[in-house]
C-alpha cells in the first residue's frame, strides 16, 4: 500500500502558520513513508473562497518547499460525483430529503437549549411521511445509524470512541444543490486513495461522522492524527494580534522558509532534545505517532534565534537569494555593487532577519548624501581630519582591495599617528557607511570599490571642514 497524506485548505484566507504546521507534518508523514502528498483546495464555501486566497496558499506553499505529486484539487469542479453519489444514497435508503424549514429548525434549536439538551435535529424527516410537492424546497441529510458506537484508534490521541446516538443526520446537500463539506471530504479521500489523514483538534467532531459516511458508501477509512491547536505567548490562541501568523508575513518580515519549517516541526514533534533539524533529518526521523497531545506556545524569540542560525548556517548563495528578494522589495538595486553571497557573510552575526540585512547594507548599494546626525557629531570633528586624511593616501596606494590588505592600511595609519585604532577606525565608519554602527570596517570597505571609498572620505573631509568653518 502506498501511503498518501493530503493538505485541503480552505480559500477563505491566507496560509496560516497552524495550517503550515498541519502541511508540513503531511508532506513529512508522505517523505517519510516513500509515499505520495496531495494538494486540495477544499473552495466549497462559495461565498467566502477567493481566488486571492487560493493564490496565497499556492504561495506560501512553494515558499515553504512543500510540493506535491497531485493536485492542486478543486472541489467546485467535483460536484457531478458528489451529487452521484449523494444521488446513490437516496436510492438506497442511506439519505433522505428533508422539507423543514428554517423556521421550524431555529424553534427545534431554542427548544433544546432551553431545556438544556444539546442542539441536535430530530430526524423529523427521517421516515418520509410528510407529503410534499415533488418540486418543494429540500436539503439532502444522512442518515446516520443510530446504534452502536464509531471507534478509531487516533495517532495522537488514542482510541476515541463516540455513540452514534450522540450524532444526528447531518446535511450533505444545500438546497441549492451544492454538496457540504463533511460529504466532499469523504468523497475526495476515497477517490484520491488518501491513507492517513493529518489535521486540527477542531476536526474530532466532524471525524466519526466522516467515518460513518465512508463505511456507508463502502469506501475503506483512513487513519487519523488529530494535532493541538498552537498558542500565543500569552497561552491564549494564536490569532492576529500576536503579530504575523500569514506564512507569507513571515517571509515579509525576513525570515528564512528552512527556519519556520524548523520552528513548526518543533510546536507539537520532538526528537530526544534536538532542537536543529535539516529537512532530511525532519524527514528521516518524523513520525505521527511522537506528535505530543499537548497545545504549543508560539515563541518568537525562539523563532529569531533559529532564522539567525540559518542565516550563518546555510550555504550564504542560498541565503542570497532570499535576500534579493528584500533588495528589491525596498527598493535597494543591487545590479551595481557587491555580491549578495558577500553581503551575507559580512552580515550574518548582526541581522535575525533578511529585512534588517536589507535594510543595514543599504549603502553598499546606494550612494548617501547626509551623514547620522549623531555618529557625524561624535565622530567627524576637526580632529578626525587628519587621521581620515592619511588612511585616504594610504588606501588610495593599495593595489590589493581585500579585507586584510585594507586592515594593515588602517592599522598603519593608527600606529603612525600614534592613535588608539577607535580614534581612525570610528570616523573611517561614519565616512564610509553614514553611520555609527556596521561589521569590520575593512570587510566593509572590501565590498566597496576604491573610488567609492575614497570619494566617500573625501565628502567626510568636505563635512568637517564645513563644520569648523561653521
Amino acid at each position: 500500500m502506498t501511503v498518501k497524506t493530503r493538505f485541503a485548505p480552505s480559500p477563505t484566507g491566507f496560509l496560516h502558520v497552524g495550517g503550515a504546521r498541519t502541511a508540513l507534518y503531511s508532506w513529512l508523514y508522505a517523505r517519510h513513508q516513500q509515499g505520495e502528498f496531495v494538494l486540495r483546495i477544499e473552495d466549497t464555501d462559495l461565498e467566502r473562497s477567493t481566488q486571492e486566497a487560493i493564490d496565497a496558499i499556492l504561495e506560501g506553499m512553494n515558499w515553504l518547499g512543500l510540493n506535491w505529486e497531485e493536485g492542486p484539487y478543486y472541489q467546485t469542479q467535483r460536484f457531478d460525483r458528489y451529487n452521484a453519489l449523494i444521488d446513490q444514497l437516496l436510492a438506497e435508503g442511506k439519505a433522505y430529503k428533508c422539507y423543514c424549514s428554517r423556521e421550524r429548525l431555529d424553534a427545534l434549536r431554542e427548544q433544546q437549549m432551553a431545556e438544556g439538551v444539546k442542539p441536535r435535529y430530530d430526524a423529523h424527516c427521517r421516515h418520509g411521511e410528510h407529503e410534499q410537492a415533488a418540486d418543494a424546497p429540500c436539503v439532502i441529510r444522512f442518515k446516520n445509524p443510530t446504534e452502536g458506537t464509531v471507534v478509531f484508534d487516533d495517532h495522537v490521541r488514542g482510541r476515541i470512541e463516540i455513540g452514534n446516538d450522540q450524532l444526528d443526520d447531518l446535511i450533505i446537500r444545500r438546497t441549492d444543490g451544492a454538496p457540504t463539506y463533511n460529504f466532499c471530504v469523504v468523497v475526495d479521500d476515497w477517490d484520491m486513495e488518501i491513507t492517513h489523514v493529518v489535521r486540527g483538534e477542531d476536526h474530532i467532531n466532524n471525524t466519526p461522522r466522516q467515518i460513518n459516511i465512508y463505511q456507508a458508501l463502502g469506501a475503506p477509512v483512513p487513519e487519523f492524527a488529530h494535532v493541538s491547536m498552537i498558542l500565543g505567548d500569552d497561552g491564549a490562541k494564536l490569532s492576529k494580534r500576536h503579530g504575523a501568523v500569514s506564512v507569507m508575513q513571515y517571509r515579509d518580515d525576513g525570515y528564512l522558509p528552512q527556519a519556520l519549517l524548523n520552528y513548526l516541526v518543533r510546536l507539537g514533534w520532538s526528537h530526544g532534545d534536538q532542537e536543529i533539524f535539516s529537512l532530511e533529518e525532519m524527514v528521516e526521523l518524523f513520525s505521527l505517532n511522537a506528535i505530543s497531545k499537548s497545545a504549543s506556545a508560539f515563541n518568537t524569540d525562539k523563532l529569531l534565534w533559529l532564522n539567525q542560525h540559518y542565516i550563518k548556517s546555510l550555504p550564504a548563495s542560498e541565503v542570497a537569494g532570499h535576500l534579493l528578494w528584500h533588495m528589491q522589495d525596498q527598493g535597494i538595486a543591487t545590479e551595481q555593487g557587491p555580491s549578495l553571497a558577500d553581503v551575507v557573510t559580512l552580515y550574518a552575526e548582526r541581522c535575525h532577519t533578511l529585512k534588517e540585512m536589507a535594510e543595514q547594507s543599504r549603502y553598499l548599494f546606494e550612494a548617501f548624501s547626509e551623514f547620522d546626525a549623531t555618529a557625524a557629531k561624535k565622530h567627524l570633528r576637526p580632529v578626525a581630519a587628519e587621521p581620515l586624511t592619511l588612511v585616504r593616501s594610504k588606501l588610495a596606494e593599495l593595489a590589493d582591495w581585500q579585507a586584510p590588505a585594507i586592515h594593515e592600511q588602517i592599522n598603519a595609519a593608527a600606529a603612525e599617528l600614534e592613535l588608539g585604532m577607535g580614534k581612525v577606525g570610528m570616523p573611517l565608519r561614519v565616512a564610509v557607511t553614514g553611520a555609527g554602527q556596521s561589521p569590520a570596517i575593512d570587510g566593509v570597505i572590501a565590498l566597496l570599490s576604491k573610488e567609492q571609498t575614497l570619494a566617500r572620505i573625501d565628502m567626510a573631509l568636505a563635512f568637517i571642514e564645513e563644520r569648523a568653518k561653521g
